[in-house]
């Protein structure tokens, strides 16, 4: 992204581009918006404003009134939003228990009225000090700087000459940072209000915005320079059971989900949370829960401009949409009432070939070759020439999550370690990050033969060169510092008597040559195993060169040959890391502070597959859950036992194969020959009388695995008090 110089050299260009009449009408309707506010709750009521006026909760969705946090969260969306996340950003709220709770700790311990009592003695603060100019005076103020997008969103509605109607705190920085203000990093300790002022005080220095209001400013900073990553996610949401809402979500713009025994989803601060509720409501699940969990959240947590795919069974898409308005519950609809605002477009509509196995569920992910292939459908029922509203190359949409995050992290740091359990895909997420890194993002989600010629060519060293840009090598416990910086080793090409050694560069000293000659090119190294090796020994003194501030600038002399060594700062390691495997904690502090560990969890989204009626992902889930329960959340299976190749497994003989020569071996080994507790995950797959897993055929394995596995409500039986699918989470 552009950022100071950049900004201003297109500014001229992207004003002339930039609709602002629509700008003004959006500032017509959030004037309106703030109106309400100030008519509701005027400034001179809040030294005695209630606590049931000011708060979330579940009395709040019932009141027609709104409560001031209600009415900032959902009813003031064009002013400017704070959607999103669970409720502890309004500072004081509402459990579904009925129970209050305080989220700053020092007030948490007081009776309710009286910490409400000092929240809103700072609120009247803050608005004293804004009113007569001593912003200074609101940093003092510690409660609210546990709901800072809050404060500042209210400082904006009070006073809207003296803040801009941006309320996340790293949407102010990014701003920031490209108008030519503090670094983002240099910034990152100021109070979102603070900030917020600064900004202002840089936009109100640029000529070019010169008679423009605050929200016709926000909105060219959004349309030009939105710091939302373009990668994020995006689901497939049926609209019921057999898109039996679909009409209503179509003309009313929006989509619904069921669940409402949970009530309202920006209660719960994690997914744990929410599974416990869950789990009371539909007991049984088989773990399930705890990824519908995590699914509800991402429901809760979509934000404009998301993609969205409505569906009808596993086989139609019925519209594409854009998220245009976050999440709220809606307690005066009957049922599906957790709703997001969507503008459908049904030109996507189309019917696929074959059916998509994880569409059976209310939400899924949709994989990126997927939406290509909806995209490429969609344009081919356009005529020729004509490519209509859809015609954007999306490639930045199409690029997986995992990788967006693992390549931030690699800007951030410099070396990152993808930790998680066996095969989760750690490997392939590494060699993912290094394809975009070489501007070979495209490969990423290719063909397999297109992604290997891709990695391939990678890892070819150029003629004269010392290293490829994509380096792999696996540490073990026999590897060294003379194998990855320096040694001595046999001369093979010498012919004298006797044993010849000559000084040899290491692996990592090849890479850093290379990129040396190569500064423009990103050089990857992908380790392997990282944890298995010896890490203090294998990098030596080179691990304080591994941070960034000191890449290209600081050396030190290798105690071997005496020769000066830097870090060039395009240089970036990657390693993979086995969760499951009990040396983890050997990699000592010092290496762990200059690393940054990213999580790679098991992913079911990608098993879209059944064998003989047995949902594969269904199967994972299962089985993952009762492991979590016997061994903790490092020793889970990832997806990849039950792939072959990039596709899932298609026959019982595929499933039967991994099942008893890959995933049971590996599940004995957690189990360390104990029958018992083989059996406490596997049940009645072991053998009582000789506590081994007994022998199936083929075509019965998928039946006998889906009861062991799969439980009768993930199945589509037995919904609890007459549920229909939809609610509970299938078509």
């Amino acid at each position: 992204m552009a950022e100071g110089g950049d900004f201003r050299s297109t500014l001229a260009g992207d004003i002339a581009r930039f609709d602002r009449e629509a700008a003004r009408r959006a500032a017509d309707a959030a004037e309106e918006e703030r109106r309400r506010v100030l008519a509701e709750f005027p400034l001179e009521a809040w030294a005695e404003l209630p606590l049931e006026r000011y708060a979330l909760g579940p009395a709040s969705y019932r009141d027609p009134r709104h409560t001031f946090c209600r009415l900032l969260e959902y009813g003031t969306n064009a002013f400017g939003s704070i959607r999103g996340g669970s409720a502890a950003k309004h500072i004081v709220y509402q459990h579904r228990t009925g129970e209050w709770r305080i989220v700053p700790s020092a007030l948490s311990r007081l009776p309710v009225r009286e910490a409400w009592a000092r929240v809103r003695a700072e609120f009247v603060t803050a608005f004293d000090a804004a009113a007569a100019g001593e912003y200074g005076r609101i940093d003092e103020l510690d409660s609210l700087s546990y709901g800072q997008a809050l404060t500042t969103k209210s400082l904006a509605v009070y006073f809207p000459g003296a803040f801009l109607p941006i309320f996340s705190a790293a949407h102010v920085r990014h701003f920031t940072a490209l108008l030519g203000g503090r670094p983002h990093q240099e910034s990152s300790g100021a109070r979102t209000w603070r900030a917020n002022r600064e900004l202002l005080g840089l936009v109100r220095r640029t000529p070019e915005f010169e008679g423009w209001s605050p929200h016709e400013v926000m909105s060219f900073l959004y349309a030009f320079h939105d710091p939302r990553p373009s990668s994020r996610p995006i689901w497939k949401i049926s609209p019921g059971e057999r898109a039996g809402l679909w009409d209503e979500c179509r003309t009313d713009g929006n989509i619904r989900i069921g669940w409402d025994e949970v009530g309202s989803l920006g209660q719960y601060e994690s997914d744990r949370e929410l599974k416990d509720v869950l789990d009371q409501h539909w007991p049984g699940s088989a773990g399930g829960s705890l990824r519908l969990a995590r699914q509800l959240l991402a429901f809760r947590d979509l934000e404009p401009g998301d993609r969205i795919v409505a569906n009808r069974g596993k086989s139609e898409v019925l519209a594409v949409g854009t998220v245009a308005d976050g999440y709220s519950y809606a307690p005066d609809v009957p049922t599906h009432r957790h709703v997001v605002g969507v503008d459908w477009d049904t030109s996507f509509a189309q019917t696929f070939d074959s059916p998509r196995h994880a569409w059976q569920q209310t939400l899924a992910k949709v994989p990126a070759t997927l939406w290509r292939d909806i995209r490429a459908r969609r344009n081919e029922s356009w005529h020729s020439g004509d490519t209509g509203p859809e015609a954007d190359a999306a490639s930045d949409a199409e690029l997986p999550d995992s990788v967006r995050k693992a390549r931030d992290l690699l800007h951030h740091k410099g070396q990152i370690v993808l930790q998680g359990p066996p095969g989760t895909g750690k490997t392939r997420l590494a060699l993912s990050v290094a394809l975009l890194l070489a501007g070979r993002g495209d490969r990423i989600e290719a063909a397999p033969a297109e992604r290997a010629a891709a990695l391939a060519a990678l890892s070819q060293v150029p003629e004269g060169g010392t290293a490829a840009p994509l380096t792999m090598v696996t540490f073990h416990p026999s590897y060294g510092y003379e194998d990855f910086v320096e040694g001595f080793k046999p001369d093979l090409a010498s012919d004298g008597a006797g044993l010849s050694l000559q000084m040899t560069d290491g692996l990592f000293r090849r890479v850093c040559a290379a990129a040396e000659k190569a500064p423009q090119d990103t050089f990857v190294i992908v380790v392997d195993e990282i944890n298995r090796g010896d890490l203090p020994r294998i990098l030596g003194e080179l691990i304080t060169l591994l941070e960034l501030d000191k890449r290209g600038s600081v050396s030190v002399t290798l105690p071997t040959s005496g020769r000066r060594q830097t870090v060039p700062p395009n240089v970036r390691i990657i390693g993979t890391m086995n969760s499951a495997d009990r040396s983890v904690g050997h990699i000592d502090a010092a290496i762990r502070r200059r690393f940054a560990f990213l999580d790679v969890p098991p992913d079911p989204d990608v098993l879209d597959g059944e064998v003989e009626g047995l949902g594969l992902a269904d199967l994972l889930e299962g089985l993952n859950a009762k492991l979590d329960v016997a061994f903790g959340p490092d020793h889970l299976l990832g997806q990849a036992y039950l792939l072959s190749g990039d596709r899932p497994l298609a026959t019982a003989e595929q499933l039967s194969h991994a099942f008893h020569h890959e995933i049971v071996p590996l599940v004995a080994d957690y189990c360390h020959g104990q029958p018992d507790l083989l059996k406490s995950v596997l049940g009645g797959l072991v053998d009582d009388r000789t506590g081994r897993v007994v022998q199936t055929n083929p075509q019965d394995l998928p039946r006998i695995l889906a009861e062991e596995f799969v439980a009768a409500t993930a199945a589509g039986e037995d919904f609890p008090g007459g549920e229909d699918p939809g609610a509970w989470g299938l078509e």
